[in-house]
């Protein structure tokens, strides 16, 4: 659900103006004019675009052009469009309305806007990346423009850089790694082997089959109960904020030899796939660090294990969701458990988004919580030209660095992407800094070297991970405690039902009984305000996504006329007569 993010400042400004801009029109025609309906990728990324700022959600890329190939570049574009029915896909739908459906042109047009410079600036790749961001701002008319802003940077009439900006309708991060690759080879003068995996008009076909449907079904069956059993947000703690506030997270990346070795041991030595390696030691640092029984992850690139996927050009941005227990002794049974996890939330990473988030808001009213989407890990070191940044290719002599870049919305509250495994780990992080401070964060990243040095020397005791990596878990006060899985502080809860119903007298107890979870009971003194459970609790789960951390709506809400003489004490309140009682939940729980 969250695309490639949007890195960097633009930096144009900086650089000497192109001697002249000139916008070239080419016309293509070929292949069948089609319709159907929309993917389920394309609906989740559409409901996106209508929503997000149009830099978080459209995304980028910059292809280098060869020299000696200026007549050329143009004729590969041609050819990608022709190619690829997704380039030729627009959404007609009314006014207000949301695209239901796709149409597949035959025949049209695309621009190339050509900036000739007399020479390109001193870091040409970094200014090509900056003609590529901005390019990313505005909206895309997504039933009429074409969906792909191309940019042609030349000096003194040869092409260097063709700098991309993508509708995320059309194209996600392994889409545009499959039209680089497929570009450079048009550029080379190779010929472009038949297409083996599905267009989006016939992906959808399937998605609409009997099986189809019954996969979507399956796999929103699989999230509801993470939603309803797990926790509601991985990073819950006194100076943590609720996922519906989004903060802006410097980009910090790590480049380790050290981390490639000691993950490539890892692996050789559990006999697992350096994947599945990495995403174990993510996983155990994240709960670790979160002081949680279970790491709870999305994973974006999840979704192109299938063939007829694989090498499609079209979005496939849907989430597979990984809920991982990681209460186990050691790393090792840790990574036994992971591929399973793994391979149960890839199956699982493909339904309708639009009824998925009517469950989300049905299962998180009714839990009294608010589902965050704490914890991102994409791994797309195995894309067939990964998606890197400018300077990745030309920075992997490090033994190990650290080095800060420049900062972004972020609406996660730690988001990674692993570019490569080998000859480094290239990691990129953004952590929240509500929740991490800079020396955190860098101290994250060593810490996840250290634990895949130590699983390739032997197997890791996960009590150890704060002795072997350094991380230490979150610090919460007394007042703290497991509910529902979740971790809740009942003084947050009590501050923010307070605010919820107008700031009537709001006391909540704790109800510890043996062998069980901790129950919370929230009383409210009504006076003469008139009050329902049902309306308090409707009252305080509208409150939750913005509220601070730790908030979870009690499991019952007891109504009384005035509060007791002394209001501190829980046995007053429960001796005073009761107006109302109930959870407040359309469904009992």
């Amino acid at each position: 659900m969250t695309p490639t993010p949007a890195v960097g400042k633009d930096t144009m400004h900086q650089n000497p103006p192109p001697l002249t801009t000139t916008t070239v029109t080419v016309a293509y025609a070929g292949g069948d004019e089609r319709r159907g309906p929309v993917t389920m990728g394309q609906a989740n990324m559409i409901r996106c675009i209508l929503r997000d700022d149009p830099t978080h959600i459209n995304i980028h890329d910059v292809w280098p052009v060869p020299e000696g190939t200026s007549a050329a570049v143009t004729d590969a574009l041609c050819a990608l469009t022709v190619r690829h029915e997704g380039l030729r896909t627009t959404f007609p739908h009314p006014p207000g309305a949301t695209p239901v459906d796709q149409v597949v042109a035959s025949e049209g047009t695309f621009t190339v806007t050509v900036l000739d410079h007399a020479e390109l600036p001193g870091d040409p790749a970094e200014y090509a990346e900056s003609v590529a961001r901005a390019a990313r701002a505005g909206r895309f008319a997504l039933d009429r423009e074409f969906p792909v802003r191309i940019t042609l940077l030349t000096a003194t009439g040869q092409p260097a850089y063709v700098a991309l900006a993508f509708s995320h309708a059309v194209a996600d991060g392994s889409a545009m790694a499959i039209l680089r690759e497929e570009f450079a080879e048009l550029l080379a003068g190779k010929e472009l082997p038949e297409l083996t995996s599905l267009p989006p008009v016939d992906l959808a076909a399937v998605e609409a089959s009997p099986a189809g449907l019954r996969k979507s079904e399956a796999s929103l069956r699989y999230w509801e109960r993470i939603l309803r059993t797990g926790p509601q947000e991985m990073f819950a703690e006194p100076r943590g904020r609720r996922p519906g506030t989004d903060e802006e997270a410097r980009q910090l990346t790590l480049r380790s030899r050290r981390g490639a070795r000691a993950l490539a041991g890892a692996a050789r030595r559990t006999g697992h796939p350096e994947a599945t390696v990495l995403m174990a030691a993510w996983c155990a640092l994240v709960a670790h660090r979160a002081g949680q029984d279970s790491c709870v992850t999305a994973v974006p690139s999840a979704n192109r294990f299938h063939a007829r996927v694989a090498r499609s050009v079209t979005t496939t941005s849907q989430d597979a969701l990984l809920h991982l227990d990681v209460r186990v002794e050691t790393f090792d049974a840790l990574v036994a458990r992971t591929w399973g996890a793994v391979l149960n939330a890839y199956r699982h990473s493909q339904f309708d988004s639009v009824r998925l988030w009517e469950m989300i808001d049905r299962v998180t009213a009714e839990r009294g919580s608010h589902f965050g989407r704490d914890v991102v890990f994409n791994d797309v070191s195995a894309l067939p030209a990964p998606l890197l940044g400018t300077d990745a290719q030309e920075r992997d002599d490090a033994e190990q660095e650290l080095t800060w870049g420049p900062p972004q919305a972020l609406p996660t509250r730690l988001l990674a992407f692993t570019y490569r495994t080998a000859p480094q780990l290239h990691i990129s992080l953004w952590a929240a800094p509500s929740v991490f401070t800079p020396e955190e964060a860098e101290g994250f990243l060593s810490g996840l070297v250290l634990l895949l040095e130590a699983a390739a020397a032997g197997d890791v005791p996960m009590k150890a991970l704060a002795e072997v990596t350094g991380v230490r878990p979150a610090e919460r006060g007394p007042d703290w405690l497991r509910v529902d899985g979740c971790w809740v502080s009942p003084d947050a809860v009590r501050e923010t039902l307070g605010r919820a119903v107008g700031e009537l007298p709001v006391r909540v107890q704790v109800t510890e009984a043996s062998g069980a979870e901790p129950h919370l009971t929230a009383y409210i003194a009504c006076g003469e305000t008139p009050l329902t459970p049902t309306e308090a609790h409707r009252a305080l789960t509208a409150l939750i996504p913005a509220a601070g951390s730790g908030v979870l709506a009690p499991h019952r809400y007891v109504l009384v006329e005035n509060p007791p003489a002394e209001p501190d004490r829980s046995d007053a309140w429960r001796r005073l007569n009761t107006i109302d009682e109930g959870t407040g939940r359309s469904r009992q729980v």
